[in-house]
C-alpha cells in the first residue's frame, strides 16, 4: 500500500474494493451572496410585500388623543392621518366615543331639569353649549317610560275594581311607552338638525338630543296626576304639558330659528304641534280608560 499526499491506494488498482485516488485540481470554493432573511421588514425589500408594509391601525394614539401620533413628520403624518381618518369611523362605535356625553353629576341634570320646568327663561342652551350630555336625558325619558306605563295600569286597574270589571294586565303598555318616548326623543332631534342645517343655521346634534330630552321631563308629573278620574282634568294636564315641552324647545331654540330665514314660523309650528301631538297620544293610548 502507497501512501502520499493525504491519499492512500493500494498496490494493486484492481484488487476487489480498492479507491481510485483522487487527481485534477481542487474544486472551486462556492461563496453564498449576503442574504437579509434575518432582518424583517427586509430593508431593501421589493414587491408587494414592502408596499404593503404598515404598521396596525392600533398601534399608535389614535383613539386616546384628537391628533396624530408624536413624532410624525413628511410622509409618516400622511400616514397617521389616513390611520386618524379610519379610526375616526370606528370610533362612533366604540363605548369610548360617547363617555363625554355621560360626565355629568347629580348637581348638572337637577339644574337642566329645574331648567326645563321654566320653559320661558331660554338658557338652556347657553348653559349646556359647552357640555350637553346624555345621561339625563335617557333616564329622563326612560322614568317616563316606566311612570307612564305603571300609572295607565293603576288607573285602567281602579277603574275596573270601581265597576267590579274583570281586569287583565297589558304588557303592550310598557312596548308601545318604549318605542314612543325612544323613537320620538331619537328621531325628531335628528329631523330637525337636518331642517335647520338645510336652512343654514346648524345646531349640534347632541345638543338636540339634550333639549329635547329634558324637554320630556315635564311629563312625569303630567303622568302622575292623571290618576285623578276627572276626564277633563286629564285632558287640561296633557295640554299644559305639551304647551310647556313645546315652549321650552322653541325659547331655547330661537336664535337658530331666527337665522333660518322667513320660514321660521314653520319650524316654530312644527315644533309645537309635534310636542302637543306627543301629549295628545299620552293621553289618548295611556289615560283614555274603556271599562
Amino acid at each position: 500500500m502507497m501512501s502520499g499526499g493525504g491519499y492512500s491506494a493500494l498496490d494493486d488498482p484492481k484488487a476487489s474494493g480498492s479507491v481510485p485516488a483522487a487527481t485534477g485540481t481542487d474544486p472551486p470554493a462556492i461563496r453564498f451572496a449576503d442574504s437579509n432573511l434575518q432582518t424583517f421588514p427586509p430593508s431593501e425589500a421589493r414587491g408587494k410585500i414592502a408596499g404593503a408594509y404598515r404598521p396596525p391601525t392600533d398601534a399608535d394614539d389614535t383613539f386616546s388623543s384628537k391628533g396624530g401620533g408624536a413624532g410624525s413628520g413628511g410622509r409618516g403624518s400622511s400616514a397617521g392621518s389616513d390611520d386618524a381618518a379610519q379610526g375616526g369611523w370606528f370610533r362612533m362605535f366604540s363605548v369610548a366615543a360617547y363617555k363625554p356625553y355621560f360626565d355629568v353629576d347629580t348637581s348638572d341634570v337637577v339644574e337642566r331639569i329645574w331648567e326645563s320646568v321654566f320653559p320661558f327663561r331660554g338658557t338652556f342652551t347657553e348653559k349646556t353649549s359647552e357640555n350637553p350630555d346624555l345621561y339625563g336625558p335617557f333616564w329622563t325619558c326612560t322614568t317616563l317610560i316606566f311612570v307612564a306605563a305603571s300609572i295607565a295600569t293603576f288607573v285602567t286597574y281602579l277603574s275596573h275594581k270601581w265597576h267590579k270589571k274583570e281586569w287583565n294586565y297589558d304588557i303592550n303598555l310598557v312596548t308601545w311607552s318604549a318605542g314612543l318616548f325612544y323613537g320620538y326623543v331619537t328621531f325628531v332631534p335628528l329631523l330637525l338638525y337636518v331642517i335647520l342645517k338645510y336652512f343654514s343655521a346648524p345646531a349640534g346634534l347632541v345638543q338636540l338630543w339634550c333639549l329635547y330630552g329634558y324637554s320630556l321631563f315635564i311629563f312625569i308629573p303630567a303622568s302622575l296626576l292623571s290618576i285623578v278620574p276627572i276626564e277633563i282634568f286629564r285632558w287640561v294636564i296633557a295640554g299644559v304639558a305639551g304647551f310647556m315641552s313645546a315652549t321650552f324647545v322653541a325659547v331655547n331654540l330661537r336664535a337658530h330659528i331666527v337665522n333660518s330665514g322667513e320660514r321660521w314660523f314653520l319650524i316654530v309650528a312644527g315644533i309645537f304641534l309635534l310636542q302637543l301631538g306627543l301629549a295628545v297620544l299620552l293621553k289618548l293610548y295611556f289615560f283614555t280608560i274603556t271599562v
